[in-house]
Order: structure tokens, then sequence, then C-alpha cells
């Protein structure tokens, strides 16, 4: 059967996968801190008999958009936002931590500093607690405080554990997390800034991600005509080698 059908099956499979990251990131336009997800692919030359002209697509590299997103202000004590590259961490269950740059966080009911989804907040130095009847002050550097609400001194609750790792060296989890590929918790890096008040919105584009849902389908579309083109040929191939006979 002739190349062509696997070569346009191929490019249909890998448009759908590009389909299917564009569709997350659209998703997740208004979700505070996400990161765009980019998908690459590379093009490699058919080995075998005939021409050497025919290509076919592989993965290559599945990364994300860093970029800063668009600071939101809030007014809410409970909202910080990164200002600088890098993320804050959050304890998951298992023991382990995770970094985000979503800041938005609450009080349980031990007065722990918890994401919106759960997740404690990491200090540098453990949880970070606040003790009833304090307001919270999250200052530049990290550092949190606790305001009593008389207006007396603040006491010092501890540092929240802001890292950045080297470009490359993290992976986002299905949970919209990031991760270490090494598996190792990542240092604090005492350079990153957070901002009291304010929320890091999503950095996907909505307009370009819907150019390029409509790129999407038009190349799957193209990849589906392919393959019934390649279909029609043989059948009448084994129609012409029919009648020969």
């Amino acid at each position: 059967m002739d190349k062509m059908l696997y070569l346009a099956m191929n490019g249909a499979k890998h448009v759908d996968l590009q389909q299917a990251t564009t569709a997350n990131n659209l998703a997740n336009v208004h979700t505070n801190g996400f990161k765009a997800d980019l998908a690459s692919f590379r093009a490699l030359p058919v080995v075998g008999d005939g021409a050497p002209t025919r290509v076919y697509q592989v993965d290559n590299t599945i990364g994300h958009d860093l970029s800063q997103g668009v600071l939101q202000q809030t007014g809410n004590d409970f909202d910080f936002a990164v200002t600088t590259p890098g993320f804050f961490a959050v304890q998951l269950p298992d023991g382990g931590e995770a970094y985000t740059r979503n800041g938005g966080f609450e009080l349980d009911a031990t007065g722990t500093m918890r994401t919106r989804t759960g997740m404690a907040i990491a200090g540098e130095s453990g949880p970070l607690q606040i003790p009833e009847g304090y307001k919270v002050d999250v200052r530049q550097d990290g550092y949190v405080f606790a305001i009593p609400a008389n207006g007396g001194e603040p006491q010092e609750v501890g540092r929240i554990k802001l890292v950045n790792p080297p470009a490359g060296t993290m992976y986002k989890g299905d949970d919209g997390l990031f991760r270490q590929s090494n598996g190792e918790d990542a240092d604090a890096d005492p350079a990153v800034r957070v901002r009291s008040g304010f929320l890091e919105a999503s950095n996907v584009n909505a307009v370009d991600s819907l150019v390029q849902m409509i790129s999407h389908a038009k190349q799957y579309d193209l990849n589906v005509r392919m393959m019934q083109t390649a279909d029609q040929d043989a059948r009448q191939a084994t129609q012409i080698l029919s009648l020969n006979a």
C-alpha cells in the first residue's frame, strides 16, 4: 500500500495531540497562575524503497510557556502573586513537594496556610500557622507576619518557600503542579519576590489559542483527505490489475 496513507495517519495523530494541548490551554484561560502547555514535533525522513522525498512526524518537545501572566489586584490579604521567575512550594499529601504560581490561600481550622485546593503552603522551616484572631501580612520577600487585631506588634510566622529551579529541570503533572524532573525538592531562592493582594492570571492568549484550534482542524481535515485519496488510489490500482489479469 502507498506510504502516503501511513504518513497521513501519522500527521492526523499528531495534529490531534496538538489540538488536545490547545484545548486544555483554552480550558484554563481563567485559571490563576496557569502556564500554557507547548507541544512541538519534528520531521524525519521515511527510510525505505523509493525516492527519499517523504517525511513523517514524531514527538519532540512538550514544554510550557513560563512567561508572566497579568497581575490582577484583588485587595484580598489571602492572595499573593509571584512577581519574578519562580514558584512557591506546596506540601503534597504524600509528604513531597510541588510548585505552583496560583497564590490564593486560606486558613484551615488550625490556622495553617493552605491553597484553596487544600494543600499546605510550604514554609522554609515547616508549616505556616497563623494564631487565631490575627491578620496575615505577606511581605515581598515571602516572610509571613501575623498582625494582632488590636494593633500590637507583628509576629513573624515564617517564610514561604520560594524556588526558581534552572530552566528545563521541571515538568508539569496532570494536576497542574510543577515538579523537579529528578524527583528531588528544589532549594529555596531568596531572589524570588511576591506581591500581596494580587493574583497572577493565566498566561494563555485566548485569541491565539482559538486561531490555533481552527488551524489544527484544517490540518487534521487535510490529513484525512490524504488518507481518503490514498485509499481511492489503492482501490483503482486493484481494479486495473484485476481487469488486466
